[in-house]
């Protein structure tokens, strides 16, 4: 069955072609910004802080992915290259026999509180000093929405095995 697609509006295209537009180039930005300050990546950056927030500075190897939203595979090769750089170390589990946890280093704290000041100096410059107190709001609600609606596709289209951070 032949379906007729329902294409975008004049002011949907416009929507579209700004994020495309901003999301590629404050990515671009913001990696900049990192290996130049901090010799790191914003990947990398992200894990680092997923693990200081933390309790312990410790998450499990599969929460750690779907707080990221990579694949465990990439997950494991971005831990291991960051443990021979001596910011984060594995252990195992103690809830979990089976189970792997990454957790964040002195080390890894310490290049994590020295990058932090300029990664913020960025973002606020490129995002928040760009938008009105009332278009951060709306950002935050757009971009909340955005996500739900993407979880809820995900789920209904194929189920929670094809989400990429469950997949090794």
């Amino acid at each position: 069955m032949e379906t007729t697609p329902r294409w975008l509006n004049d002011e949907e295209q416009r929507a579209w072609l700004a994020y495309i537009d901003f999301s590629t180039l404050l990515g671009d930005y913001l990696n900049r910004q990192l290996r130049r300050d901090a010799g790191m990546t914003h990947a990398d950056y992200s894990l680092l802080v997923h693990l200081s927030s933390a309790p312990d500075h410790a998450l499990g190897m599969s929460e750690l992915a779907q707080r990221l939203k990579i694949t465990r595979s990439r997950l494991t090769h971005a831990v291991n290259r960051l443990r021979e750089a001596g910011l984060v170390d594995r252990r195992e589990d103690p809830a979990d026999g089976r189970g792997q946890l990454a957790v964040l280093t002195e080390e890894g704290v310490a290049v994590l509180s020295a990058a932090a000041p300029g990664h913020v100096a960025a973002v606020r410059r490129a995002v928040f000093d760009a938008l009105t107190p009332e278009q951060v709001g709306q950002l935050a609600e757009i971009g909340e929405a955005v996500s739900d609606a993407l979880h809820r596709v995900e789920a209904e289209e194929a189920g929670a095995a094809v989400l990429p951070w469950r997949r090794r």
